[in-house]
Order: structure tokens, then C-alpha cells, then sequence
């Protein structure tokens, strides 16, 4: 374990000490939790985590490594991770590099040595919040200026974040035509949709209806992506 002192803040105030885990320095982002006991390279890759924390519930996380194949997106956009202990020699015929490397590799920030159910549990109790994590400067004071200025998660534009700059074919297949609206589409999706036989192009969110109708798709497909439901 890596045992730079990190710090995790809650809008709440309360301030849970731990280490840190992939890129040194500090983020802020909407505290949220996934039950997952695998699928921590999916979870990360999602672009519907934009802006967010990710707090894992199962206490050991990266045990079979990360690769370059099991991505849903082309880059993690996720605020952070908050684990409870990472697996610094993971094992499995897969597996490129662990989990601290990964997150240094694509410049997030994350801490271990936090117990993240009792995390959840304020979470579930008191509902969304911000957080801030730290392992550069730990000064509370500090943080929880920053914090206060981080915007909540409700009336964000998100999307703009996450959707694709422009069309691209997916794939090119005889069979239906659809034409996909990209709000943070996972890469999962699309291959389901290819495996039953769709020719797919992909729209950024900004696309028109006449960008849409100009291919005659034979359906529209809306993808889901990050941000407030409501």
C-alpha cells in the first residue's frame, strides 16, 4: 500500500483519512457508490461517472489488473476513486497493469485506506453530496474552501463533456441502420447492437434532426449518459 497521507472531505464536514492511490494532487466531484464486486475498469470508463467519485463497496479492488481492451469509453471521466484497499500485484492472463498505475496513467486522483460502506451509508442516509480529495495538501481549512466552490451536480451540462466531436461509423455491416445519439454512450451498448446485426453511426448530442434523417435509419437510438436524472 502506498502510504502518502490523502484525505477525503464531505460537504457535511466530516473528513475521513487515508492513503493515496494513483495521481497525487486534489478533485472535487459528487460523492456516488457502486456495489460491484468486479468491473472496476468498466465502472471507471463509464462517461455516465462524469463529475463523480467513485466510492467502491467491495473492499478489495483491481485483484485481476486493468488491460486496454475492457474500456467503455476512450478515457476515464470520473472525478476520482475511493476504495478501501487496492491489489498492487493483481493476477489474471489479462492483465497489462494494476490499478495505482492505471490511475496515474490517465492523471486521476484516488485514495485507499477509507471504509466505504460506512461512506455509503451517509451517502444512502443523507443523499448526494460533494466531496474533495486530497493528497497533496492537506490542510482542512484549504479543502474545504475549495469545496465550497464546487458547483452541485444539478443544472451541469455534462453531456457536452462526455458526447463525441463528430459522426463516426462504427461499424460497416449489412443490416438495420441506426442511426445513435451519443449523451455518454458505453462501448457495451454498441457492441450488443452490432451483434444483432445494426449498421451503427454515431451523432455527437448537438447533432440535428436533419443530420439524423439525412442517413434514413431504419431506428434512432438514444444513448444514457452523466448528470442530475431530474
Amino acid at each position: 500500500m502506498n502510504h502518502k497521507p490523502a484525505k477525503l472531505i464531505l460537504e457535511n464536514g466530516i473528513i475521513l483519512e487515508g492513503y493515496s492511490l494513483g495521481k497525487i494532487g486534489l478533485s472535487a466531484g459528487e460523492v456516488c457508490f457502486n456495489t460491484g464486486m468486479t468491473g472496476y475498469q468498466e465502472i471507471l470508463t463509464d462517461p455516465s461517472y462524469c463529475g463523480q467519485l467513485i466510492t467502491m463497496t467491495y473492499p478489495h479492488i483491481g485483484n485481476y489488473g486493468l488491460n486496454s481492451v475492457d474500456i467503455e469509453s476512450s478515457k476515464i471521466y470520473a472525478k476520482g476513486l475511493i476504495i478501501k484497499e487496492a491489489c498492487d500485484f493483481p493476477s489474471n492472463f489479462k492483465s497489462e497493469i494494476n490499478l495505482d498505475e492505471y490511475l496515474k496513467d490517465n492523471n486521476i486522483i484516488g485514495i485507499q485506506g477509507i471504509d466505504t460502506r460506512y461512506l455509503t451509508r451517509i451517502i444512502r442516509d443523507e443523499g448526494s453530496m460533494n466531496a474533495i480529495i486530497a493528497s497533496n495538501d492537506l490542510n482542512n481549512n484549504d479543502l474545504q474552501k475549495i469545496l465550497s466552490t464546487y458547483p452541485p451536480m444539478s443544472g451541469l451540462d455534462l453531456v457536452r463533456e462526455v458526447t463525441c466531436s463528430n459522426r463516426y461509423l462504427w461499424n460497416n455491416i449489412k443490416g438495420y441502420k441506426i442511426a445513435v445519439i451519443d449523451y455518454g454512450i458505453k462501448y457495451n451498448i454498441l457492441r450488443i447492437l452490432e451483434s444483432y446485426g445494426c449498421n451503427l453511426e454515431i451523432f455527437p448530442a448537438s447533432c440535428t434532426s436533419d443530420d439524423i434523417l439525412g442517413i434514413h435509419p431504419d431506428g434512432i437510438f438514444l444513448s444514457n449518459g452523466p448528470g442530475d436524472p431530474a
